[in-house]
């Protein structure tokens, strides 16, 4: 197995060591073993930060993050744990573009506007996101 420093493992994920000495504080990435007071680290821990990078892409907090690394007391599979996160991000991405939606229409509405000033367009832009639709 390749041993990695701090510093090598930062370099190839792209990352701070901060980062890295953070998540090990946070029980993201599991404590490195240590030679000389210095972390090494075995190479599988770049698989685990690519995990962890992609799943923040996907919207996941490391709060959700830790859950997915560590055993629940009902012994939960990963596999279990992460098809449940997964679920409810999916219904918190569905609710945003719902939004996304909502904002789009109402910029779009504003484009149309054909007031002279800024005072009556606030009150098309107001009165449009008011209708039923928007709320």
């Amino acid at each position: 197995m390749e041993a990695l420093t701090i510093s090598e493992v930062a370099r190839r994920a792209g990352i701070r060591t901060s980062t890295i000495r953070y998540y090990e504080s946070i029980d993201v990435l599991p404590q490195p073993q240590r030679v000389s007071g210095r972390r090494i680290y075995d190479a599988a821990v770049l698989e685990r930060l690519a995990f962890i990078q992609v799943t923040q892409k996907l919207g996941f907090s490391l709060n959700e993050i830790q859950l997915l690394f560590h055993t629940q007391e009902d012994q939960t599979p990963l596999s279990e744990r992460w098809q449940a996160l997964a679920n409810q991000k999916i219904v918190e991405m569905e609710g945003l573009i719902r939004q996304a939606v909502d904002v789009k229409e109402l910029l779009i509405e504003g484009l149309r506007c054909g007031c002279t000033n800024l005072f009556d367009c606030m009150d098309c832009v107001v009165t449009n996101y008011y209708e039923p639709t928007h709320l």
